[in-house]
């Protein structure tokens, strides 16, 4: 039985093809279920491209430069991903306790992966919060003055192993949301960390998103 302690965190460099991501995920999330691989945390970028998920509806798709789309199979509607946005796949074994998740409670880590990434903004100096009745993380454009979203999440979990995971808004091509109604939500509109920040870097949020894992979920990553 893999212990919880063993976590490994890794990097990818560049721009991850979107089928090769889900290769590896589908992959070791079998893996993992069969104890014959170690739960992980995977950061990568993706070319720009919308994922759908099982919610997303044909009518909230437009995308006027045709990126490519893919059926993601995780819970939620239709998202963009692109250069400057860290996509973090998280591929945990459920079953076991993961710092403050309680065996096979979904809630309680849908929650948790929400407070983590509240945390990890906190140290970059943002401040973020959800909404009854919205996906994802929320915070106020410093721009626009209004609610805009920051961080989204979108999880499928198989067998009682986590994959897929949430998104953090570094410094996309904000422009390149319209192409969709991002998760449905058409009243608010998306911003990025580099509005707060403009110095800020993506080794950064990296350093953020590792720092504020162990009080949530109760495990030191090891780099790989």
């Amino acid at each position: 039985m893999q212990k919880t302690s063993e976590i490994l965190w890794k990097t990818s460099k560049g721009l991850t093809p979107y089928p090769d991501a889900m290769t590896l995920m589908e992959t070791r999330t079998r893996n993992i279920h069969a104890q014959t691989d170690t739960p992980m945390v995977w950061m990568v970028e993706h070319p720009p491209i919308f994922t759908a998920g099982t919610s997303a509806r044909a009518e909230d798709l437009y995308n006027p430069h045709n990126f490519p789309t893919y059926d993601a199979g995780r819970g939620g509607q239709w998202t963009y991903h692109g250069p400057g946005q860290r996509l973090v796949y998280i591929m945990l074994d459920l079953t076991q306790q993961n710092g403050i998740v309680p065996p096979r409670d979904l809630r309680a880590y849908v929650a948790t992966l929400e407070q983590w990434l509240k945390a990890s903004l906190a140290l970059l100096g943002v401040t973020a919060f959800t909404r009854e009745g919205r996906i994802g993380l929320w915070t106020i454009d410093p721009i626009t003055q209004q609610e805009a979203k920051i961080a989204a999440l979108g999880i499928r979990i198989s067998r009682w192993v986590s994959w897929h995971g949430v998104s953090i808004n570094l410094d996309p091509a904000l422009e390149d949301f319209d192409g969709i109604v991002p998760c449905g939500i058409r009243e608010f509109g998306v911003t990025s960390l580099k509005r707060f920040s403009p110095d800020i870097t993506m080794q950064d949020l990296d350093h953020a998103l590792k720092m504020a894992w162990p009080g949530c979920f109760g495990s030191i990553p090891q780099e790989v």
